[in-house]
Protein backbone atom coordinates (compact mmCIF):
# COMPACT_ATOMS: atom_id res chain seq x y z
CA UNK A 1 0.00 0.00 0.00
CA UNK A 2 0.87 3.74 -0.70
CA UNK A 3 2.03 5.53 2.19
CA UNK A 4 0.52 9.13 3.32
CA UNK A 5 3.21 11.65 2.94
CA UNK A 6 3.41 14.79 4.46
CA UNK A 7 4.54 18.32 3.02
CA UNK A 8 7.67 17.88 4.54
CA UNK A 9 7.93 14.16 3.18
CA UNK A 10 7.49 15.26 -0.28
CA UNK A 11 9.56 17.82 -0.55
CA UNK A 12 12.67 15.61 0.47
CA UNK A 13 11.54 12.99 -1.73
CA UNK A 14 11.86 16.03 -4.61
CA UNK A 15 15.24 16.97 -3.84
CA UNK A 16 15.84 13.72 -3.65
CA UNK A 17 15.13 12.81 -6.87
CA UNK A 18 17.05 16.04 -7.69
CA UNK A 19 20.32 14.38 -6.35
CA UNK A 20 19.48 11.16 -8.10
CA UNK A 21 18.68 12.93 -11.45
CA UNK A 22 22.02 14.76 -11.34
CA UNK A 23 24.19 11.50 -9.89
CA UNK A 24 22.58 9.54 -13.25
CA UNK A 25 24.20 12.04 -15.89
CA UNK A 26 27.39 12.35 -14.21
CA UNK A 27 29.86 9.27 -15.59
CA UNK A 28 31.39 7.04 -13.24
CA UNK A 29 28.24 8.22 -10.32
CA UNK A 30 25.08 5.79 -9.73
CA UNK A 31 22.15 7.12 -9.32
CA UNK A 32 21.39 3.73 -7.88
CA UNK A 33 23.35 4.30 -4.98
CA UNK A 34 21.88 7.89 -4.54
CA UNK A 35 18.71 6.28 -3.77
CA UNK A 36 19.89 3.61 -2.06
CA UNK A 37 21.99 5.95 0.95
CA UNK A 38 19.14 8.23 0.83
CA UNK A 39 16.54 5.67 1.68
CA UNK A 40 14.18 5.14 -1.18
CA UNK A 41 15.69 2.38 -2.81
CA UNK A 42 13.73 -0.66 -2.20
CA UNK A 43 10.62 1.67 -2.26
CA UNK A 44 11.72 2.82 -5.64
CA UNK A 45 12.13 -0.91 -7.23
CA UNK A 46 8.67 -1.86 -5.23
CA UNK A 47 6.83 1.26 -6.89
CA UNK A 48 8.00 -0.11 -10.60
CA UNK A 49 7.22 -3.45 -9.88
CA UNK A 50 3.51 -2.69 -9.33
CA UNK A 51 3.56 -1.45 -13.05
CA UNK A 52 2.53 -4.53 -14.22
CA UNK A 53 -1.29 -6.53 -15.67
CA UNK A 54 -3.20 -5.60 -13.07
CA UNK A 55 -2.12 -1.54 -13.24
CA UNK A 56 -3.14 -1.68 -16.49
CA UNK A 57 -6.18 -3.58 -16.21
CA UNK A 58 -7.28 -0.72 -13.59
CA UNK A 59 -6.34 2.27 -15.78
CA UNK A 60 -7.91 0.89 -18.98
CA UNK A 61 -11.55 0.42 -16.41
CA UNK A 62 -10.78 3.71 -15.66
CA UNK A 63 -10.07 3.42 -12.03
CA UNK A 64 -8.01 6.07 -11.82
CA UNK A 65 -7.54 6.52 -8.87
CA UNK A 66 -6.97 2.77 -7.84
CA UNK A 67 -4.30 2.93 -10.21
CA UNK A 68 -2.69 6.29 -8.44
CA UNK A 69 -2.80 4.36 -5.42
CA UNK A 70 -1.44 0.80 -6.59
CA UNK A 71 1.09 2.12 -8.56
CA UNK A 72 2.26 4.24 -5.32
CA UNK A 73 2.12 7.35 -8.46
CA UNK A 74 2.66 10.00 -5.46
CA UNK A 75 6.21 9.08 -4.92
CA UNK A 76 7.17 8.19 -8.64
CA UNK A 77 5.87 11.74 -9.99
CA UNK A 78 8.32 13.28 -6.85
CA UNK A 79 11.19 11.54 -7.44
CA UNK A 80 11.21 11.09 -11.17
CA UNK A 81 9.72 14.82 -11.13
CA UNK A 82 13.03 16.33 -9.71
CA UNK A 83 14.99 13.83 -11.38
CA UNK A 84 14.04 15.23 -14.75
CA UNK A 85 13.97 18.90 -13.45
CA UNK A 86 17.45 18.38 -12.24
CA UNK A 87 18.54 17.58 -15.95
CA UNK A 88 17.66 20.77 -16.82
CA UNK A 89 18.99 22.89 -13.47
CA UNK A 90 21.10 21.21 -11.19
CA UNK A 91 23.27 19.41 -13.73
CA UNK A 92 23.88 22.39 -15.70
CA UNK A 93 25.32 23.29 -12.69
CA UNK A 94 27.12 20.34 -12.22
CA UNK A 95 28.64 20.44 -15.76
CA UNK A 96 30.27 23.88 -14.76
CA UNK A 97 31.72 22.98 -11.51
CA UNK A 98 33.11 20.26 -13.74
CA UNK A 99 34.83 22.44 -16.43
CA UNK A 100 35.81 24.45 -13.54
CA UNK A 101 36.75 22.49 -10.93
CA UNK A 102 36.68 18.99 -11.85
CA UNK A 103 39.58 18.04 -9.34
CA UNK A 104 37.29 19.01 -6.39
CA UNK A 105 34.26 17.96 -7.89
CA UNK A 106 35.37 14.15 -8.50
CA UNK A 107 37.03 14.66 -5.08
CA UNK A 108 33.44 14.86 -3.54
CA UNK A 109 32.05 12.64 -5.50
CA UNK A 110 34.60 9.91 -4.38
CA UNK A 111 34.49 10.47 -0.96
CA UNK A 112 30.24 10.39 -1.19
CA UNK A 113 30.98 6.88 -2.60
CA UNK A 114 33.15 5.78 0.29
CA UNK A 115 30.56 7.42 2.73
CA UNK A 116 28.26 5.06 0.42
CA UNK A 117 30.14 2.06 1.10
CA UNK A 118 30.43 2.75 5.09
CA UNK A 119 26.76 3.36 5.43
CA UNK A 120 25.99 0.37 3.14
CA UNK A 121 28.02 -2.11 5.02
CA UNK A 122 28.18 -1.14 8.13
CA UNK A 123 24.90 -3.08 9.14
CA UNK A 124 26.16 -6.04 7.26
CA UNK A 125 26.97 -8.72 9.39
CA UNK A 126 26.44 -11.94 7.56
CA UNK A 127 29.85 -12.74 6.51
CA UNK A 128 28.86 -16.60 5.20
CA UNK A 129 30.79 -17.90 2.87
CA UNK A 130 28.57 -17.17 0.06
CA UNK A 131 28.19 -13.61 0.73
CA UNK A 132 31.93 -13.33 0.99
CA UNK A 133 32.19 -14.68 -2.75
CA UNK A 134 28.93 -12.70 -3.81
CA UNK A 135 30.61 -9.44 -2.55
CA UNK A 136 34.26 -10.65 -4.16
CA UNK A 137 32.44 -11.13 -7.19
CA UNK A 138 30.60 -7.58 -6.86
CA UNK A 139 34.57 -6.09 -6.84
CA UNK A 140 35.76 -7.94 -9.48
CA UNK A 141 32.63 -7.11 -11.94
CA UNK A 142 33.25 -3.21 -10.84
CA UNK A 143 37.00 -3.07 -11.50
CA UNK A 144 36.58 -5.05 -14.74
CA UNK A 145 33.84 -2.25 -15.52
CA UNK A 146 35.79 0.56 -14.53
CA UNK A 147 38.64 0.08 -17.23
CA UNK A 148 37.02 -1.06 -20.13
CA UNK A 149 37.69 0.90 -23.42
CA UNK A 150 34.64 2.64 -24.68
CA UNK A 151 32.99 1.49 -28.39
CA UNK A 152 32.36 4.01 -31.31
CA UNK A 153 28.81 5.95 -31.39
CA UNK A 154 26.13 4.13 -33.07
CA UNK A 155 22.77 5.89 -33.81
CA UNK A 156 20.43 2.63 -34.73
CA UNK A 157 17.75 3.08 -33.12
CA UNK A 158 17.25 -0.37 -32.23
CA UNK A 159 20.67 -0.17 -30.32
CA UNK A 160 19.50 3.07 -29.07
CA UNK A 161 16.57 1.05 -27.34
CA UNK A 162 19.45 -1.79 -25.81
CA UNK A 163 21.52 1.81 -24.55
CA UNK A 164 17.73 2.33 -22.76
CA UNK A 165 17.63 -0.69 -20.91
CA UNK A 166 21.51 -0.87 -19.99
CA UNK A 167 21.88 2.43 -19.31
CA UNK A 168 19.02 2.93 -16.59
CA UNK A 169 20.34 0.25 -14.61
CA UNK A 170 22.55 3.08 -13.26
CA UNK A 171 19.01 3.75 -11.58
CA UNK A 172 18.36 0.38 -10.11
CA UNK A 173 21.57 -0.91 -9.50
CA UNK A 174 23.87 0.89 -6.79
CA UNK A 175 27.35 1.05 -7.99
CA UNK A 176 26.91 0.72 -11.61
CA UNK A 177 26.89 4.59 -13.07
CA UNK A 178 24.53 4.19 -16.55
CA UNK A 179 26.24 7.66 -17.88
CA UNK A 180 29.23 5.47 -17.52
CA UNK A 181 28.01 2.44 -19.33
CA UNK A 182 26.77 4.92 -22.34
CA UNK A 183 30.22 5.65 -22.54
CA UNK A 184 31.64 2.36 -23.07
CA UNK A 185 28.89 1.75 -25.64
CA UNK A 186 30.04 4.83 -27.08
CA UNK A 187 26.42 6.77 -26.77
CA UNK A 188 26.91 8.99 -23.96
CA UNK A 189 27.29 12.21 -25.69
CA UNK A 190 24.91 11.39 -28.37
CA UNK A 191 22.21 10.41 -26.16
CA UNK A 192 23.06 12.39 -22.68
CA UNK A 193 24.39 15.16 -24.77
CA UNK A 194 23.09 15.96 -28.06
CA UNK A 195 20.28 14.51 -28.16
CA UNK A 196 19.00 16.40 -24.62
CA UNK A 197 20.48 19.84 -25.94
CA UNK A 198 18.00 19.35 -29.33
CA UNK A 199 15.06 18.13 -26.88
CA UNK A 200 15.48 20.82 -24.62
CA UNK A 201 15.86 23.35 -27.73
CA UNK A 202 12.41 21.77 -29.37
CA UNK A 203 10.51 22.50 -25.95
CA UNK A 204 11.62 25.74 -25.85
CA UNK A 205 10.57 26.60 -29.38
CA UNK A 206 7.11 24.50 -28.60
CA UNK A 207 6.13 26.76 -26.51
CA UNK A 208 6.81 30.20 -28.20
CA UNK A 209 4.09 28.53 -31.09
CA UNK A 210 7.09 27.50 -33.53
CA UNK A 211 7.00 24.32 -34.96
CA UNK A 212 9.19 24.86 -38.01
CA UNK A 213 11.15 21.89 -36.50
CA UNK A 214 9.33 19.43 -37.73
CA UNK A 215 10.58 20.20 -41.83
CA UNK A 216 14.41 19.67 -39.92
CA UNK A 217 15.93 16.53 -40.55
CA UNK A 218 18.41 16.75 -38.10
CA UNK A 219 16.18 17.86 -35.44
CA UNK A 220 13.57 14.85 -36.17
CA UNK A 221 16.38 12.30 -36.20
CA UNK A 222 18.03 13.09 -32.71
CA UNK A 223 13.97 13.38 -31.64
CA UNK A 224 13.45 10.03 -32.87
CA UNK A 225 16.76 8.88 -31.39
CA UNK A 226 15.77 10.50 -27.72
CA UNK A 227 12.24 8.79 -27.66
CA UNK A 228 13.64 5.40 -28.45
CA UNK A 229 16.15 5.67 -25.68
CA UNK A 230 13.33 7.00 -23.01
CA UNK A 231 11.47 4.26 -24.41
CA UNK A 232 14.12 1.78 -23.50
CA UNK A 233 14.64 3.13 -20.27
CA UNK A 234 11.17 2.88 -19.24
CA UNK A 235 10.73 -0.77 -20.42
CA UNK A 236 14.16 -1.33 -18.73
CA UNK A 237 13.52 0.04 -15.77
CA UNK A 238 9.84 -1.85 -15.37
CA UNK A 239 12.10 -5.42 -16.24
CA UNK A 240 15.25 -4.82 -14.31
CA UNK A 241 12.58 -3.58 -11.13
CA UNK A 242 10.84 -6.93 -11.71
CA UNK A 243 14.16 -9.35 -11.52
CA UNK A 244 15.42 -6.97 -8.63
CA UNK A 245 12.42 -7.12 -6.28
CA UNK A 246 12.76 -10.61 -6.72
CA UNK A 247 16.18 -11.40 -6.14
CA UNK A 248 15.50 -8.61 -3.02
CA UNK A 249 12.70 -11.01 -1.87
CA UNK A 250 14.65 -14.30 -1.43
CA UNK A 251 18.34 -13.45 -1.44
CA UNK A 252 18.54 -10.15 -0.08
CA UNK A 253 21.94 -10.52 2.11
CA UNK A 254 23.38 -11.68 -1.29
CA UNK A 255 22.26 -8.88 -3.52
CA UNK A 256 23.50 -6.66 -0.51
CA UNK A 257 27.07 -8.48 -0.43
CA UNK A 258 27.32 -7.91 -4.34
CA UNK A 259 26.11 -4.19 -3.94
CA UNK A 260 28.97 -3.60 -1.46
CA UNK A 261 31.33 -5.16 -3.65
CA UNK A 262 30.30 -4.04 -6.77
CA UNK A 263 30.59 -0.23 -5.10
CA UNK A 264 33.79 -0.66 -3.88
CA UNK A 265 35.22 -1.82 -7.46
CA UNK A 266 33.44 0.74 -9.02
CA UNK A 267 35.50 3.28 -7.46
CA UNK A 268 38.24 3.42 -9.60
CA UNK A 269 35.66 5.14 -12.11
CA UNK A 270 35.22 8.39 -10.07
CA UNK A 271 39.31 8.42 -9.19
CA UNK A 272 39.75 11.96 -8.83
CA UNK A 273 43.31 12.07 -10.31
CA UNK A 274 42.73 11.39 -13.71
CA UNK A 275 43.49 12.62 -16.89
CA UNK A 276 40.97 12.87 -20.20
CA UNK A 277 41.96 10.81 -23.18
CA UNK A 278 39.93 13.10 -26.18
CA UNK A 279 38.45 11.12 -29.35
CA UNK A 280 40.85 11.69 -32.42
CA UNK A 281 38.95 10.31 -35.99
CA UNK A 282 40.91 10.32 -38.62
CA UNK A 283 43.53 12.60 -37.26
CA UNK A 284 40.93 15.58 -35.70
CA UNK A 285 39.69 16.10 -32.38
CA UNK A 286 36.09 15.01 -32.00
CA UNK A 287 33.68 17.73 -30.82
CA UNK A 288 30.10 17.25 -29.36
CA UNK A 289 26.98 19.71 -30.66
CA UNK A 290 27.86 22.10 -27.41
CA UNK A 291 31.72 22.44 -28.59
CA UNK A 292 32.92 20.35 -25.75
CA UNK A 293 35.97 17.68 -26.76
CA UNK A 294 34.82 14.31 -26.55
CA UNK A 295 36.56 12.30 -24.06
CA UNK A 296 37.20 8.30 -25.22
CA UNK A 297 38.95 7.53 -21.97
CA UNK A 298 40.54 7.92 -18.55
CA UNK A 299 44.69 8.16 -17.86
CA UNK A 300 44.63 7.42 -13.96
CA UNK A 301 47.57 8.34 -11.76
CA UNK A 302 48.41 9.03 -8.00
CA UNK A 303 48.30 12.57 -6.65
CA UNK A 304 51.94 14.48 -5.78
CA UNK A 305 51.69 15.25 -1.86
CA UNK A 306 53.71 18.06 -2.58
CA UNK A 307 50.91 19.90 -4.03
CA UNK A 308 48.70 22.35 -2.31
CA UNK A 309 46.01 21.22 -4.70
CA UNK A 310 46.15 17.66 -3.68
CA UNK A 311 45.73 18.53 -0.02
CA UNK A 312 42.45 20.45 -0.72
CA UNK A 313 41.40 17.27 -3.23
CA UNK A 314 41.46 15.06 0.11
CA UNK A 315 39.27 17.89 2.15
CA UNK A 316 36.67 17.55 -0.80
CA UNK A 317 36.87 13.66 -0.57
CA UNK A 318 36.12 14.12 3.72
CA UNK A 319 33.59 17.07 2.71
CA UNK A 320 31.88 14.08 0.73
CA UNK A 321 32.02 11.62 2.92
CA UNK A 322 30.81 13.63 5.62
CA UNK A 323 27.54 14.64 3.43
CA UNK A 324 26.83 10.74 3.33
CA UNK A 325 26.93 10.82 7.04
CA UNK A 326 24.97 13.80 7.51
CA UNK A 327 22.07 12.63 5.66
CA UNK A 328 22.20 9.33 6.76
CA UNK A 329 19.17 10.10 9.44
CA UNK A 330 17.18 10.45 5.62
CA UNK A 331 18.46 7.02 4.77
CA UNK A 332 15.98 4.82 7.14
CA UNK A 333 14.77 2.14 4.37
CA UNK A 334 10.71 1.31 4.44
CA UNK A 335 11.37 -2.46 5.97
CA UNK A 336 7.05 -3.09 4.33
CA UNK A 337 8.74 -2.80 1.08
CA UNK A 338 11.31 -5.30 1.34
CA UNK A 339 9.17 -8.56 1.75
CA UNK A 340 6.19 -7.18 -0.26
Amino acid sequence: MARDRTLKDKFFLFIKGLSMGAANKVPGVSGGTVSFVLGFYEEMIYSFRKINYKAFLLLFNGRFKSFYNYVNATFLLLVFGGSMFSYFSVSLALDFLLQKYELYVWSAFFGMILGSIYYISKDFNDWRTKNVVSMIIGIGLGVAISFMSPAKENDNLWFVFACGIIGVSGMTLPGLSGSFILILMGNYVLLLVDSVTMLFKTLTEVFTGDFSFMNNEERMRYLKIIATFTGGSAFGLVITSHILGYVLKRWHQIVTAVIIGFITGSLGIVWPWKKEVYKIVDGQQLFDANGNKVIENFERYFPDFSNAETWFALLFVGVGAGIILLIEKYGERPKEYIDE
